[in-house]
């Protein structure tokens, strides 16, 4: 796996991912609607970690400096 996600991408996906969080913990987003975003909300931390986006490979899209 080679990096394809940039600082911002990645930061953008982090706080994505809280604000669902906070969203679905608090009640606003309730439901089946709630534990998918969160499951999405998994997926943005995780490949924010990775660094990685598996649906910019088949692509080649790339937001990392190079």
């Amino acid at each position: 796996m080679k990096m394809n996600m940039g600082t911002m991408d990645r930061t953008i996906r982090v706080l994505v991912a809280l604000a669902i969080a906070v969203l679905y913990f608090t009640g606003v987003i309730p439901g089946t609607l709630g534990i998918v975003l969160l499951i999405l909300a998994g997926v943005f931390v995780l490949t924010s970690l990775v660094g990685f986006c598996p649906l910019y490979s088949p692509f080649r899209f790339s937001t990392r400096k190079r």
